[in-house]
Parts: structure tokens; sequence; C-alpha cells
């Protein structure tokens, strides 16, 4: 049998073994069988190189024509099959338009951002204002407004992160806010009073530990009036530490020292991780080391800061409390966070917890 009667013989056979097939797998080993790089048309068309010159044309247009040929027959088998899988398929199978769909994962807020709204409603109950200041200020409005002159050494306790920016010959250098009591002057200087104000916003300082990050956000509570004394001060941070740590933990002010209040106070909380006992499994609890932790500072506003902000203190006098967020956030009743830091390294494992 000559090569082109090979030819046509191997497309017919091809045909009748595809009209056989019964599942796209086979089809498949069918189409390597012939078609492949060393299937059977493969081995065929080797003989061209023995065909003599006048022939070769002939016979390479016959092998084209034998190739599309049993193509086709593979291309029509396949659909074929698929569409009768896909016939199957829908017939074994009945769509419940009324079944509810599934519902996509939905994220919820971070923790700080629900402190952050747990702690501006409790205020604006009680007729504070939530405000926004700069979190890059001028060191005048970080430090001098405050009653903390340049040389003065209480201002190397803030560590402070100093920007790279032109100094302005009024209010100094840049800086990236290591408080936010930057906004107590810019708030006073509005000029309308009497004063009831919440400033929660990024304080940036170089440190980290359990209990620190260089990034964190706190809040400046001010309350400027006629007549106000620390007997407001303490039934307002009573009213807070009730709504939001729970009847249960206990808190105090120690006397303390700060250039922008006087007198002035450190505010503690009994340690949520201990309970106050200073111990968890009978070591050193990590977070307090005694049973207390320290939230922030409060004190009455210091007339230098009240004139800053061009407040009469014969007539008006204030207090100011603040203290940050994250740590507030680690005392409050079944958190159990003992270390701030995983607070922003993004573990879904931790995060989804709440």
């Amino acid at each position: 049998m000559d090569l082109a009667a090979r030819l046509e013989a191997l497309a017919l056979r091809a045909e009748q073994d595809v009209r056989t097939v019964a599942t796209l797998e086979r089809l498949e080993e069918l189409r390597v069988a012939y078609l492949g790089r060393k299937g059977e048309l493969a081995e065929l068309l080797k003989g061209l190189a023995t065909a003599t010159a006048e022939e070769r044309p002939r016979l390479g247009a016959l092998a084209n024509e034998m190739k599309q040929r049993i193509e086709a027959s593979f291309a029509s088998a396949d659909q074929a099959l698929r569409t009768a899988a896909s016939a199957s398929q829908l017939a074994g199978e009945k769509e419940d338009v009324t079944e509810p769909g599934m519902r996509p994962p939905q994220g919820h807020l971070h923790l700080v951002s629900e402190a952050i709204r747990e702690i501006s409603a409790i205020f604006e109950k009680i007729g504070f204002t939530r405000t926004r200041h700069p979190e890059v200020d001028w060191d005048h409005f970080a430090f001098e407004a405050l009653n903390m002159p340049k040389d003065h050494p209480a201002r190397d306790e803030w560590e402070t992160f100093f920007v790279d920016a032109p100094v302005s010959e009024t209010h100094g250098k840049m800086v990236l806010t290591p408080h936010t009591s930057n906004g107590q002057v810019r708030e006073m200087l509005r000029g309308e009073l009497p004063i009831r104000m919440i400033n929660i916003a990024k304080t940036y300082r170089r440190q980290s530990d359990a209990t620190h990050v260089p990034m964190f956000h706190q809040f400046e509570g001010l309350f400027v009036d006629k007549q106000v004394s620390i007997a407001h001060l303490r039934g307002i941070l009573d009213h807070f530490f009730q709504a939001f740590f729970g009847p249960t933990r206990r808190s105090r002010l120690r006397p303390f020292h700060f250039r922008f209040t006087e007198p002035s106070f450190e505010i503690d909380i009994s340690c949520g991780i201990c309970d106050g006992t200073g111990l968890v499994d009978g070591a050193k609890c990590r977070v307090c080391k005694r049973g207390w932790l320290e939230l922030g500072g409060a004190g009455m506003v210091h007339p230098n800061v009240l004139k800053a902000g061009g407040i009469d203190p014969d007539v008006y006098s204030g207090f100011a409390f603040g203290w940050g967020v994250e740590r507030t956030y680690m005392m409050k009743e079944g958190i159990k966070v003992d270390d701030i830091r995983i607070l922003y390294k993004n573990d879904l494992r931790f995060l989804q917890q709440f």
C-alpha cells in the first residue's frame, strides 16, 4: 500500500474510533495516539523523505488534508461529549432559588477604633464635644504654650520625633505630636467658652515595649469654665471609669508634677491582667508589676497655659486629662491583652477573637 492510501486509511480508522468514544479522557488518549508527536500520523509522514520530488507536493497536500479531517472528527466528538456531560449534570441537579445564599466574609472594626468610638460616646453623654487638632504640629503648641520653655528638662522626657522642615520664627520646630495636649491652647484660641473638649489623635514617641509603641492613640479632655475645681475633675473621671471599666475596677489619683497643670496627678487603675494583685500564676505581672497600671495624667490647667490660650486665669479655671487609648483598652474587663504591640501586628488569629 502506497503512502497516499495509508494516509486515507488512517483518517478513516481514526474517524471510526472516535465515534465509539464515551469519555473525554478516552478521547484525549486517542488524540495523542493519532496526532501526538510520536503518534501514527507522525510516523507515516516520515515516509515523505523517501518520496520522489514529483510526488512530494501531492503527498504533502494529502497529508495536511487527512490531518485536518482527523482533527475535525476529534473536535466534533469533544463538543458532543462536553454537551452530553453538561446535560447530564443539569438533569441530576435542581437549583433551589429560595435557598439563602452564602454571605461573603465580613470584617469588623479594629479594637482601637472600637475603643475610640466607645470613649467618645461616654464623654459626649456628659456634654463633651469631639474635636480634631494637628498630629504634626509646631513646637510652640506641643511644648512652649504648655508652660515648657525650650531649655526645660521636662521636654527631654517625651523623646520627641522632630520633622525635617523649616523652622518658624514664632512657633519653632515642627514635631510629630508626642501628646494630644497640643490641642489645649489651640482650642482655647478659638475663643468659645466654656470648653468641654475631647481630642483623640495619633501621638508619637521613641518607645517600644509591652506597654508602649512608637505610634499610639491618645485622648485629651479639657474642661474650662468659671469656678471649676478638682471635685469636678474627680467626678468626670469616676464617671468614665464606671462606664468604661465597670464597677469592680478601682482607680486612684497620685500627686505628680506636670508643667501644664497645677496641682497635677497621675491616674492609676487596678490591673485587669492580675486583678490588682501584681501576680499572675505566682509570678510578677509583666504589665503592671505591682497591681496598678498608670493610665495617664490629669490636673488643673496651669494659669500660664490659660494665658497662652487668651483666657484670664482670674476669671476662668479648668482641668485637663489624657492617656493612651490602647493602654486604656488593655485594662478593659475581659480583654486580657498583656502586650500592646500585638494590636498592630495584623495577626488575624488575634483580631478575629474580638
